[in-house]
């Protein structure tokens, strides 16, 4: 009797799929006509199939056919193998075809309420059949972990150090400063010029100080000579801190890209503040050597699209551009 690894060469797949279809129909003359060949072949490939196995899988009778013992161990791995070679087809389908595909995408919350949905509607207008994945965390932790298990094809969002990793391919998207924001109806909104000293005993909502917001709101005190000011309210969330800042009553810190987007939404306003340091560059992280999803090449096309007019205005700004923050950014 053959052993299992040469009854697998001598299977052939189209016995398979005969296999199915006369169980599922319960009849070769029904399968038969079905597959569209004629039921002399169907029960040549049926005898063909128990004569390699060396096991009846078919029971005949007036009625039709049902499986053996036999067949049903074989229908089940018969459909999951043709499930799997059909979802192999339709993946390299996608490969060759990324408009249909799957793109898996990191990025920071910061990122996640401003530029990046304004990236993926764009995205979505052009390839609406393309299927996207996000999973949201730090910087370091999507580069460090996620991205390089594999977890996600690429990041968007502040980029983890000045200098990039070694097997990191980076494209800078946009350079931006952070901002101080306040409700609507803040006492501070409609103001001219406001210095950052004059804050400093004002009701504040802030990111913890160890996170990446945070480093960099601490920075920006220290950078002003100041200390960075007691949090009312310490809290990472960006949708709990622009609750807060409804209430008139505290004030934060956001990305400048994050507002461009989404102040109306978030229901706030931008104090003219001048910083005295910037934010690390807003980018986009992928692995060197790494096949990329073909997928890659329509969202970073739509990401440049989208950040052009944000780092172009920053670009036409002649006045001196703030030093950038040598600490971690926000």
């Amino acid at each position: 009797m053959l052993d299992a690894s040469q009854i697998s060469r001598r299977i052939k797949l189209r016995q398979l799929n005969v296999f199915i279809a006369v169980v599922e129909y319960g009849s070769m003359a029904k399968a038969a006509e079905h597959l569209a060949i004629s039921q002399p072949v169907i029960s040549k490939m049926i005898a063909s199939l128990e004569q390699t196995i060396g096991l009846p899988l078919l029971e005949r009778s007036r009625l039709g056919v049902e499986p053996t013992l036999y067949g049903k161990a074989l229908l089940k791995r018969s459909i999951a193998l043709c499930n799997d070679l059909r979802s192999g087809v339709d993946e390299l389908q996608s490969l060759a075809d990324p408009a249909v595909g799957e793109l898996r995408i990191g990025s920071t919350e910061p990122v996640m309420a401003g530029l990046l949905p304004a990236i993926i509607d764009r995205l979505s207008r052009q390839y609406p059949r393309l299927a996207l994945h996000i999973i949201e965390g730090e910087p370091p932790e999507l580069q460090d972990r996620h991205l390089r298990n594999h977890d996600i094809d690429l990041m968007i969002g502040r980029l983890p150090s000045p200098t990039p990793a070694a097997d990191a391919d980076v494209e800078v998207l946009l350079h931006e400063s952070g901002v101080v924001v306040a409700g609507l109806h803040s006492p501070w909104v409609g103001r001219r010029k406001i210095r950052l000293d004059e804050l400093v005993n004002e009701r504040w909502c802030l990111p913890p100080r160890e996170s990446f917001p945070g480093g960099w709101i601490a920075n920006a005190f220290h950078a002003s000579g100041l200390e960075v000011p007691r949090a009312s309210v310490t809290v990472y969330s960006i949708l709990m801190q622009s609750a807060l800042l409804s209430s008139e009553r505290f004030l934060s810190f956001l990305p400048a890209s994050m507002l461009h987007f989404s102040a109306k939404r978030l229901s706030m306003k931008v104090l003219p503040v001048e910083m005295p340091i910037q934010m690390w560059p807003i980018g986009i992280i992928a692995m060197k050597g790494r096949t990329p999803n073909p997928a890659q090449r329509l969202l970073v096309e739509c990401a440049r699209e989208v950040a052009k007019p944000l780092a172009g205005k920053r670009n036409a700004r002649r006045s001196a551009p703030a030093r950038p923050s040598s600490a971690t950014p926000g």
